[in-house]
């Protein structure tokens, strides 16, 4: 591994699975953190057997592929004493432990961080959870769509009848993976102050929450729900050739600047039309005008026009039209990796750009124990004791 990363010498130990975990991780291990994946023989993360699968039927699941490169499997079962063990063994040489274990777990196998702590003082123990680790929904099996759904935000989502609709990508488990990752970062500095490790946790309600800022603010304060798209003039108008979405925002004025743009005539001079709330109170009779004037011309004029006048606004593309389009390339976020069955695989990348770091690391995601010998022979196992070891199912 080249030195120019930032956390090369930092050991992690990563006992999570599915997203939220791996997101975490696999942003640590991308600046040089080495990032040992501890999985179930046989199985492993469950996210291993999830669709769409590359080059089916026996190929790796895209879904995993996409949240753990740069990072080494090793195939382990700790429920024996000997499995355990070579955890243990682990855990003294790491600098991180991170895990998503339902609550109780870490308790039982002896990972909870008062036990870890006592063998390795400067360990950092860091989990992440759906709803926290105390209170009535700690054992609640947590998920992105249920943090969703409790912590306000799918209500706010409505779908066209005005039911509660779930956002279709998961923004929780990512991210509090990248606060799960910032915490880790600030733990690792505060220990260079005082020389010892500590437990930190995240989870996905306390999340979704944070991300409604402004809206759990002026619930607190005023008891009102905000929609701060449907309180402004924001919205996706379709155009001769696509949809174009405008936020007509921080400007005294944006209904005129709009109407210029569109080449309308100013319908803010119209008396239903000349305040704000005026504008909202006939909400679907200004969209029909608006659209219209939308509608006449290509997304790309209407782009454009709406730039020359200060109106935020951007052609709604799909996921493949955003990947096409030049900036992204100029920004270098897509990623290719050589993977020694499927061979070339592009993914989207980390998003920070370091002025010190030229690139991300590009190791691709690992098969199931694909390190499993290389990690044990770190911790001065023979290659007769490992042989046991496998027969023995112990490790994969």
């Amino acid at each position: 591994m080249s030195q120019h990363y930032p956390l090369t010498g930092i050991r992690i130990l990563d006992f999570t699975q599915v997203q939220l975990g791996p997101c975490a991780t696999q942003a640590l291990g991308d600046f040089g953190a080495d990032v040992i994946k501890i999985e179930r023989p046989g199985a492993g993360d469950l996210s291993r057997g999830t669709d769409p699968f590359i080059r089916e039927p026996d190929g790796q699941s895209a879904y995993f592929m996409a949240l753990n490169r740069n990072k080494r499997s090793l195939a382990l079962d700790m429920s024996t004493d000997e499995g355990k063990a070579i955890a243990l063994q682990l855990v003294d040489r790491a600098d991180v432990v991170v895990h998503n274990f339902r609550p109780g777990v870490a308790e039982r196998l002896g990972f909870d961080y008062e036990s870890l702590s006592a063998r390795n003082p400067r360990l950092i123990h860091a989990s992440g959870s759906g709803f926290g680790p105390h209170g009535p929904l700690e054992h609640k099996a947590g998920q992105d769509l249920l943090a969703q759904s409790m912590s306000g935000l799918a209500s706010r989502n409505p779908d066209a009848q005005g039911g509660a609709q779930l956002f279709p990508t998961a923004l929780g488990d990512f991210t509090t993976g990248m606060i799960l990752a910032q915490g880790v970062l600030l733990a690792l500095y505060q220990r260079e102050k005082t020389g010892r490790g500590q437990a930190l946790n995240v989870c996905l309600l306390d999340t979704l929450l944070a991300m409604q800022q402004q809206e759990v603010t002026q619930w607190m304060l005023r008891g009102q729900k905000v929609n701060w798209i449907t309180q402004n003039l924001i919205g996706i108008f379709p155009t001769r050739d696509g949809a174009v979405t405008m936020v007509g925002v921080f400007r005294p004025n944006p209904l005129q600047l709009i109407c210029e743009a569109l080449g309308l005539e100013d319908l803010s001079l119209e008396p239903r039309f000349a305040t704000l709330p005026q504008q909202l109170a006939h909400r679907a009779e200004l969209w029909e005008l608006l659209g219209q004037g939308f509608a006449a011309l290509s997304t790309e004029a209407c782009v454009k026009r709406l730039d020359a006048v200060d109106i935020l606004c951007a052609p709604v593309l799909e996921l493949g039209e955003a990947l096409d389009q030049p900036q992204v390339r100029i920004n270098n976020i897509l990623t290719d990796f050589d993977h020694p069955v499927h061979g070339r695989v592009r993914t989207v990348g980390n998003p920070l750009h370091m002025g010190s770091v030229p690139d991300i690391r590009r190791e691709p995601a690992p098969t199931l124990g694909q390190h499993s010998d290389a990690i044990l022979r770190e911790l001065g196992l023979d290659d007769e004791r490992i042989a046991g070891l496998r027969q023995a199912s112990i490790i994969h």
